[in-house]
């Protein structure tokens, strides 16, 4: 691990590119189809390009107001006036951008005094380190490994990390790849897979776990799981509002779906996976009778193949877009939003822009949204 070293660059395949449309799995039966959702104009919304990066996969907000964004083979840089400075982290020497490798998610804590990764190591195993931040840099002296979670496959890995209102880490993980959960990982309560996880990370050594969480003292559960049934969470979110949760979950082949837990929940949510493609059984499954349905989902019908889950947007300088759930698909583009009230969808948005190929979103500290393409670009959303 290197801390402020070269830049090291991402050679990215057109292949290697495809399998990062995260999940999007080979062509099996098509499940029924429903009506699409009615979309409507809203909020006129521009994309201003604010720096271009190599493959730039997620990002956070820093100390001192800044933006962070991770690169895919392993740097991170901070984004200034000037765009892009040089690495202040560089770990490509221990990560791969084979299949869906690579660094995946970052997160700081929120007194920005921790900094957090999330990436596969060469072995592919999903990883999450922390370091201590100290005047808005990373002291690489105090890297620890947090946890770990070995992948049978080099797809779904998930990986995204966010900080909740309650203070605690949550955790992404997908199934653990291949097609159709061929492990049943979804479902099964006594793996880390297919699950949004809740630690405390300086709780204890190497973490703590939240007395609260739903499965604590199940003896056929892992106490780290905060919710279950999931494919690939490759982007969630938590509204700096509400601190209501949303989850973008890619598909199998034929639904692509966001979920929603509200911020009074106390967890245990069974979102269906691999018993549910959204709203559908899949390959004759049966829906559990838990099965908490997605708050909007649609099919691939057109050139969706992979949702990228956003945020609910609380920024300030488009107020036609305030509260609406910004969200876009890796291999369509556009920039869409859900109108919102009290949990329900009352809206489908075309905002009529295209990202690329969007691999993520990025909230700054005012609540402006970042666009990140994993072609290169990174974008404000801004007033058309």
């Amino acid at each position: 691990m290197n801390v402020r070293t070269r830049s090291s660059a991402v050679l990215c395949t057109l292949g290697l590119v495809a399998s990062l449309a995260l999940g999007t799995a080979s062509a099996e039966d098509a499940g029924a189809r429903q009506p699409v959702a009615k979309v409507t104009k809203a909020a006129k919304i521009s994309l201003t390009r604010v720096a271009t990066a190599r493959n730039p996969i997620a990002g956070a907000a820093g100390p001192g107001g800044t933006l962070w964004i991770a690169e895919r083979a392993g740097t991170v840089r901070v984004l200034g006036p000037k765009g892009l400075g040089e690495p202040v982290l560089d770990i490509s020497a221990e990560t791969t951008t084979d299949g869906e490798r690579g660094l995946l998610g970052i997160a700081f804590d929120p007194a920005r005094t921790h900094f957090y990764i999330s990436y596969t190591n060469l072995e592919g195993t999903s990883t999450i380190d922390e370091f201590a931040v100290r005047k808005g840099r990373i002291r690489p002296e105090t890297r620890r490994t947090v946890l770990t979670q070995t992948q049978p496959y080099a797809n779904h890995n998930g990986g995204d990390i966010k900080f909740g209102p309650d203070g605690y880490l949550y955790i992404a993980f997908g199934d653990g790849g291949a097609g159709g959960d061929p492990h049943g990982n979804g479902q099964n309560l006594g793996t880390l897979l297919g699950k949004l996880l809740r630690i405390d990370p300086r709780g204890g050594t190497p973490y703590a776990i939240p007395r609260d969480n739903p499965f604590v003292g199940d003896p056929d559960a892992k106490d780290e799981i905060w919710a279950y049934g999931l494919r690939n969470p490759w982007r969630f979110s938590f509204d700096a509002r509400t601190g209501d949760l949303l989850i973008g979950d890619v598909g199998q082949n034929d639904w692509e779906e966001i979920d929603r837990a509200p911020a009074r929940s106390k967890g245990g949510e069974n979102y269906g996976w691999s018993q549910m493609e959204g709203n559908h059984p899949f390959r004759g499954g049966t829906e559990p009778a838990n099965h908490v349905r997605p708050i909007h989902e649609y099919a691939r019908t057109g050139l969706g193949c992979a949702v990228t889950g956003g945020f609910v947007y609380r920024g300030s300088a488009i107020p036609a877009l305030w509260g609406q759930y910004v969200f876009s698909d890796y291999c369509d583009g556009t920039i869409r939003s859900l109108a919102l009230k009290n949990g329900k969808v009352t809206g489908v948005n075309d905002l009529v822009v295209n990202g690329g190929e969007v691999i993520s979103f990025v909230e700054g500290r005012a609540g402006e949204l970042y666009v990140l393409a994993l072609g290169g670009a990174i974008t404000r959303i801004d007033p058309a």
